[in-house]
């Protein structure tokens, strides 16, 4: 999310929103220190990130259930 708003940034865009599913304290500070103008919306917020950064008790691997390679 960082990275695509950093993109968004340099190609211009100024008014820029973020929607997300599901965040982790953990995600969203970092989002919030590196896109401060940034508003973020959040459906969820779970308790944190594992050591392998997935959410918990959340969603496990998002990009594993997303492409069912579970």
């Amino acid at each position: 999310a960082c990275d695509a708003v950093s993109q968004l940034h340099k190609l211009g865009y100024k008014r820029v929103k973020f929607l997300n599913l599901v965040s982790a304290p953990e995600g969203l500070s970092r989002f919030e220190k590196e896109h401060p103008d940034v508003p973020v919306w959040s459906a969820a917020l779970d308790e944190r990130l594992n050591s392998h950064y997935y959410i918990v008790p959340g969603l496990g691997d998002a990009g594993d259930r997303i492409f069912g390679t579970l």
